[in-house]
């Protein structure tokens, strides 16, 4: 087959964390890789999850031992790959009673502890609540706790740093790009696509050998209705919804609560002055564009923050609230927390011979396995695809010495002393060694330009224009940060004016698709 007849090896469809995932691994491995993405990166499920990449404690009920074992092994991964923006995080389990045994935890948090062949985390214990920090915050029928370790993850940075990842290796990054059909061709080998730019309705033609389908939520539409000779996959689409109010405690451990129902419910901290409460597990059948918290969600997380915690809260102490739909592997005939978090790669042929992958359910804290036997379970395809490579190698920003952020940041402290330090603690665990791309010919406070709130400069609003394909004010306030939570409402629209005011006036990390064809 002549490779030099078509304009990818790869076209990605979905800017979730598998899509980049996919498309740092692929490119890494010598494929030419196209991605596209009709929205702005991570803008769906995967800047919308609960932020841990964690093993899983409960899917231990369910006997889903593999799929712990693999995700607890991942932990240990992404805290090497990207220590600026992975950090362990402990967590509260109160003993409540009535839901599971001490004993049955007890055997759980053992498994936890010796599944995944852990290595930097500490290992899980017990805890008396009764005058301690830790018991401070909650009703004083709860006495006891287990306590163990997992990580917390900007979820919609780990995207971002995937997808710079990917473009660093050669891989075109299609931002705001939507791919409207797939057709194979007669010949079986490869498949002429279409995409659209929404920003200008343009239309363009490509040949590739091999699509993708890692549309999250979507991928059973992308599958009926996109990619022509394929059978589609029905798909249990389950909402997970959170609410963020200001913090309800002041130390630094989460909490990990038992209801009554037996679904759990996570407490953690947020932006330094806020509480994350989450998630739900409810069935969706709305419209995937446009997701948010039903109230009957709402009323529940906050129904079991007031069960938990002493201090009252209503949803007059909302924040904000956000919510992804999670495309899950299971029967309808299943309570949606019941359901399988595991994925399938689904390789088809076209009756001509083109090959398409979908990805199938899947969670975040995977990505990178699901995305290294993706590119592998394609060898078939490509015979010269290099070895997997990416369980070794650090994200963007993340080569930072024997994986210490505290260290580095104490350099980094002596090497920009001019620098506030929360503005230098929040460069240095969003963008890791990265800072001093961020910081080019910054040589004083002054240097970072006007500020639209609080913490957000000039200079680095222009760094995620140039380099991580942010265009407006949402993907920067909501995604790349999130320094919306702690910004008035006219920042929004000054934010917006001043980034259509300089569309023109700086380069930008998003390529046009006339290059590829």
């Amino acid at each position: 087959m002549n490779n030099n007849v078509f304009d990818a090896d790869l076209l990605i469809i979905g800017g979730g964390i598998n899509g980049v995932g996919i498309a740092r691994d692929a490119a890494g491995r010598g494929l030419k890789v196209v991605l596209c993405e009709k929205g702005d990166l991570a803008s769906g499920t995967s800047s919308a999850s609960t932020k841990l990449i964690h093993g899983g404690l409960r899917y231990l009920e369910h006997y889903e031992f593999k799929l712990v074992r693999a995700a607890l092994s991942e932990r240990e991964v992404l805290l090497n790959a990207a220590p600026h923006i992975v950090r362990p995080l402990r967590f509260i389990l109160p003993q409540s009673p009535g839901v599971r045994p001490a004993w049955l935890i007890r055997i759980g948090l053992f498994l936890y502890d010796h599944l995944g062949g852990r290595e930097r985390l500490p290992g899980s214990g017990s805890i008396s609540l009764t005058g301690s920090a830790y018991g401070a915050p909650l009703n004083p029928s709860l006495q006891k706790a287990a306590y163990y370790s997992d990580c917390w993850v900007d979820d919609s940075r780990l995207v971002a740093l995937n997808a710079v990842g990917a473009l660093e290796r050669g891989a075109t990054i299609l931002t705001r790009t939507q791919c409207v059909h797939a057709e194979p061709d007669e010949n079986g080998e490869g498949w002429q696509v279409e995409l659209l730019d929404h920003r200008n309705d343009k239309r363009t033609q490509m040949h590739v050998r091999v699509v993708v389908n890692a549309a999250g939520p979507w991928a059973e539409s992308c599958l009926s209705n996109v990619i022509d000779g394929v059978r589609a996959t029905a798909m249990r689409l389950v909402r997970g919804s959170h609410i963020v109010v200001p913090k309800m405690f002041d130390h630094d451990n989460a909490y990990i609560f038992q209801n009554p129902d037996r679904r759990i419910v996570f407490a953690i901290p947020y932006e330094r002055d806020f509480t994350m409460i989450g998630t739900t597990d409810d069935d969706f059948n709305g419209d995937l564009d446009h997701v948010t918290a039903s109230q009957h969600e709402v009323d529940y997380l906050i129904e079991t923050s007031n069960r938990f915690f002493t201090r009252p809260i209503s949803k007059d102490d909302i924040v904000w609230t956000f919510s992804g739909v999670r495309p899950l592997l299971g029967g309808s005939g299943d309570q949606a927390k019941e359901v399988t978090r595991d994925y399938r790669l689904d390789l088809q042929k076209a009756p001509s011979g083109s090959v398409a992958l979908s990805v199938l359910g899947g969670k975040i804290t995977t990505y990178r396995k699901l995305a290294e036997q993706a590119v592998t379970k394609l060898d078939s395809v490509f015979n010269t695809a290099g070895k997997a490579w990416t369980a070794t190698a650090a994200l963007p920003g993340g080569d930072i010495a024997d994986a210490d952020i505290d260290s580095f940041i104490a350099k980094l402290a002596m090497e920009f002393p001019w620098l506030p330090d929360d503005l230098l603690q929040r460069y240095a665990r969003a963008y890791g060694t990265r800072i001093r791309v961020v910081l080019d010919g910054v040589a004083n406070i002054n240097d970072l330009g006007s500020p639209f709130c609080p913490g957000l400069y000039e200079c680095e609003v222009r760094y995620l224009v140039t380099h991580e394909w942010a265009e407006t004010a949402e993907d920067i306030l909501w995604r790349r940060t999130k320094l919306g939570l702690h910004a008035e409402q006219t920042t929004t629209v000054r934010l917006q004016d001043w980034l259509n005011a300089h569309a023109d006036s700086f380069g930008t990390a998003s390529q046009d698709a006339k290059g590829i064809a």
